[in-house]
């Protein structure tokens, strides 16, 4: 992307003020879909600024929890140091797929045809003629 894109686009990585904000702050890790965390100026209570870029498009569902906890100061420490290490039934975190090709479509769904079991037991639909 262009000098302009940087300038003038906010979902697709860093703004070019964001990268300007940012040089004054501390790189503190990195997660395994390849964001960037930093802590930056104290905020007026007292705690450290922390900010997140993104890899990609701007998309907070992309952020996996133990850094969310983080980034909303739930935890103190970075992830890496506080947290206990992931359990094998745990499951990787996912992106929010609402809007794409991937999302999910129950039965019924007109991208899936729409058509649905029909309705069964003793449901009888409404009708303002119906006395």
């Amino acid at each position: 992307m262009g000098i302009l894109g940087k300038i003038f686009t906010w979902w697709d990585g860093a703004t070019i003020g964001t990268s300007i904000a940012l040089r004054s702050a501390k790189r503190v890790g990195e997660d395994g879909l390849g964001n960037i965390y930093y802590t930056g100026k104290a905020l007026p209570d007292g705690r450290l600024r922390r900010s997140v870029i993104y890899v990609g498009a701007n998309d907070a569902s992309r952020v996996p929890p133990e850094w969310h906890a983080w980034l909303h100061h739930s935890i103190d420490d970075l992830p890496d140091d506080s947290l206990p290490p992931v359990r094998r039934w745990e499951k990787e975190g996912k992106a929010n797929l609402t809007g794409t090709a991937d999302a999910y479509r129950p039965a019924g769904a007109l991208e899936k045809g729409g058509k649905r079991a029909a309705a069964t037991g003793d449901y009888e639909a409404w009708s303002p003629d119906a006395a």
